[in-house]
C-alpha cells in the first residue's frame, strides 16, 4: 500500500510519541509498503523539505509553531496548521499524490481538515490512531471546565473523528467514549495497543554506579515529568523509603514538572534520589539494565484508560513495574493478571509503600518475571502486530466502501 502517516512529532524529537512513530514507519516499509510522513515544522525556509531515512520518506512542512508556546498563540497555530500543511504539500513533489491509505495520530486534534482533503483527493480509507482523549482529561484534571474553551475544542475532536473511517484507541476501556461514534454507518472501532519497535542499543551516557545510588535496587521513571503524571507522591515514597540504604530512585527526562520535582527532592535533601536530564532514546535500554524497577505514574484524576509508552519500554526490557495509577485503569488489570508487577489504585502513601516493599522482596525471590515482562511485551505490544492490524483495518474498509 502507497501510505500518508500523518504526525506532529517525530524524530529528531525524543518523546516517546516520536520514538513510536519512528518505528511504526519503519516497519511498514519493512512489510513491504510505501510510506511517507506528512509533519508540521515552524522553523523552514521553504514550504516543505523531504528527505528519507529508513527508507521512509519524511515530508516536513512549513507551520505555526505549535509546542513550548503559550496557551493561547499555542491554540490559534494548531488550528493553522493543517491549512498550512494542505498548501505547502501543493508546492511539493506530492501534490498529486494518490494514497491508498491515510493514517494519523492524536494527539494533535486538529489534524481533522488535512487528512479530509488527502482522503477525497485520493479516494482513500483512513485510520485514527488516538493515544489520549482530549479534551476530556484536561477536564478529568481540573485543568478545564465544561466552558466556551472545551466546547471549541470538544468540536475540533469530534469533526477529527469524524473524518476517521477506523478509530484505534489503547484499551478496551476507553471504547466506550466512541460507542456514539461507532454507530455510523460504515465506521469501525477497535483496539490499538501501543507499539514499540527493537530498540538500536548504544551505551548509555548515565553509569548509576558512578552516582549516588550506587549499589542500591533503582526504582527508575524515564520520560515526561507532567502535569498529568502526578508525581509528587513518588517524592513521598522515596522519603518513605529513606531509612533504606539498598533503594534508590532514579528520574531521568524533562517536562513542566521537572524543575519543581527537582528543587522538592533538594529541599527535602533526599539522599537516595537523582534527577538527570533526558537521554537519547537508543540509551534507554542500556540505562533500564543498570537498574530493577520501572516507575508508571498517572495522576488519579484521570477517567480514561492509558498504557504509557514508558511501560511498554519497561516490558522490553524486562523490568517490572511500580504503578500509581488512575481507579480503574485498564493497565491496573493487566499488570495483576500478568504477574509483572504491583500496582496502586488509591494514590495513598501508605499502600503504595507497602507495594513497594512487597516488590523489592519479589524481585529477589521470583527469578521468572523478567521474562513475564519481556513475554508480555512480545504479546502483545510489538510493532509488527501493529502495521498488520492498521492495514487490515484499511483494507476492510475499503472494500466496504465499494
Amino acid at each position: 500500500m502507497r501510505l500518508a502517516l500523518v504526525a506532529d512529532t517525530f524524530p529528531p524529537l525524543r518523546s516517546s510519541g516520536a520514538v513510536q512513530l519512528r518505528d511504526l514507519s519503519r516497519e511498514f516499509v519493512r512489510q513491504g509498503h510505501s510510506l511517507c510522513v506528512l509533519l508540521p515544522v515552524p522553523d523552514l525556509r521553504e514550504g516543505w523539505t523531504l528527505e528519507s531515512t529508513d527508507e521512509v520518506q519524511v515530508l516536513r512542512l512549513k507551520a505555526p509553531r505549535t509546542k513550548d508556546i503559550g496557551y493561547v498563540r499555542r491554540t490559534l497555530g494548531e488550528l493553522m496548521m493543517p491549512f498550512a500543511m494542505l498548501r505547502n504539500i501543493r508546492k511539493s513533489p506530492f501534490a498529486h499524490e494518490r494514497w491508498d491509505g491515510v493514517v494519523w495520530y492524536a494527539p494533535s486534534i486538529f489534524h481533522g481538515p488535512l487528512v479530509s482533503a488527502l482522503k477525497k483527493s485520493s479516494g482513500a480509507p483512513s485510520y485514527l490512531i488516538i493515544r489520549d482523549i482530549f479534551p476530556e482529561w484536561a477536564v478529568d484534571m481540573g485543568l478545564m471546565g465544561r466552558g466556551l474553551p472545551y466546547r471549541f475544542f470538544d468540536a475540533v475532536a469530534r469533526y477529527q473523528y469524524s473524518v476517521a473511517d477506523v478509530i484505534g484507541v489503547q484499551t478496551p476501556g476507553n471504547c466506550k467514549y466512541f460507542e456514539s461514534w461507532a454507530r455510523g454507518a460504515g465506521r469501525r472501532l477497535e483496539v490499538l495497543q501501543n507499539w514499540l519497535g527493537k530498540r538500536a542499543i548504544s551505551r548509555c551516557s548515565i553509569r548509576v554506579d558512578e552516582t549516588r545510588l550506587a549499589g542500591r535496587k533503582v526504582f527508575v521513571y524515564a520520560g515526561n515529568m507532567g502535569v498529568a503524571q502526578g508525581m509528587d507522591i513518588l517524592l513521598d515514597l522515596a522519603e518513605a523509603l529513606c531509612h533504606r540504604t539498598d533503594v534508590g530512585f532514579l528520574f531521568v527526562g524533562r517536562g513542566s514538572e521537572a524543575k519543581r520535582l527537582r528543587g522538592q527532592a533538594y529541599a527535602r535533601q533526599l539522599t537516595n534520589v537523582v534527577f538527570l536530564d533526558e537521554i537519547h532514546p537508543d540509551e534507554v535500554p542500556d540505562l533500564y539494565s543498570q537498574c530493577h524497577v520501572g516507575i508508571v505514574a498517572l495522576d488519579p484524576r484521570h477517567r480514561s484508560h492509558n498504557i504509557p509508552g514508558k511501560f511498554l519500554t519497561y516490558m522490553q526490557s524486562g523490568l517490572p513495574v511500580l504503578a500509581n495509577i488512575n481507579l480503574g485503569n485498564d493497565l491496573a488489570h493487566m499488570i495483576r493478571a500478568e504477574g509483572v508487577g504491583q500496582v496502586c489504585e488509591t494514590n495513598r502513601l501508605s499502600d503504595l509503600l507497602d507495594l513497594a516493599e512487597v516488590l523489592l522482596g519479589q524481585i529477589d525471590a521470583d527469578p521468572g518475571i523478567s521474562a513475564r515482562c519481556m513475554g508480555l511485551f512480545e504479546r502483545e505490544f510489538s510493532v509488527e502486530n501493529t502495521v498488520r492490524q492498521i492495514v487490515s483495518a484499511l483494507n476492510a474498509a475499503r472494500e466496504a466502501a465499494r
